[in-house]
């Protein structure tokens, strides 16, 4: 399922990404082996622990990569009736991830705000916002994000876009959604991904 070399992801020990990660029971049992991270998602994946290899993969990504899957993924979510805030709020995100600076990232938080966290377009954001080194909302206080925050919000936006419309292709998202963080980690953009 992946490829088998996950360029983005410098760790290969999967029980050090792992931890803190809130897998279930049966992916954390896996782990008992010392699996590579590359055999781990693979893992994940063959047993179709599709939540369990989200937040894996989330918390492998580094924030860029993590939120551009982040917002391909609420991308897939958008249709013809969906909120302008939403869209701006992908784009927003977006915008973070072309070019990580302080003036991008920071309307971000508007912009998750402004969909009430009820989107995977308002997690993409967020996940943008949580990328930097301050996450205080006023310019006065500085608030340094836990190092991990982003992948939080990653998982948020994955989970909530693969589980939106029919239920009986919630599996069938997980998947497309876990092949294009793979290619991501695997140095492609995800979007030949489809």
């Amino acid at each position: 399922m992946t490829e088998s070399t996950l360029i983005k992801i410098k760790e290969i020990n999967a029980d050090t990404i792992a931890q803190g990660t809130g897998l279930n029971e049966p992916a954390t049992a896996l782990l008992q082996d010392q699996p590579t991270t590359v055999d781990y998602l693979n893992q994940l994946i063959a047993l179709k622990f599709y939540p369990d290899a989200v937040r894996f993969l989330a918390h492998a990504l580094p924030k860029r990569e993590a939120t551009w899957w982040a917002c391909l993924c609420a991308r897939n979510t958008l249709t013809d009736k969906s909120p302008a805030i939403e869209i701006k709020a992908i784009e927003l995100g977006e915008a973070w991830v072309y070019k990580p600076t302080e003036d991008n990232r920071k309307p971000t938080l508007a912009a998750a705000e402004a969909s009430e966290y009820k989107t995977a377009a308002s997690w993409a954001a967020i996940a943008a916002f949580w990328s930097g080194d301050d996450i205080s909302p006023v310019p006065q206080a500085v608030i340094p994000p836990d190092e991990k925050l982003y992948a939080k919000a990653v998982i948020g936006a994955v989970m909530l876009a693969a589980t939106q419309g029919e239920a009986n292709q919630v599996n069938d998202k997980y998947l497309l959604f876990l092949q294009q963080g793979i290619n991501i980690a695997s140095g492609g953009d995800g979007r030949s991904i489809q």
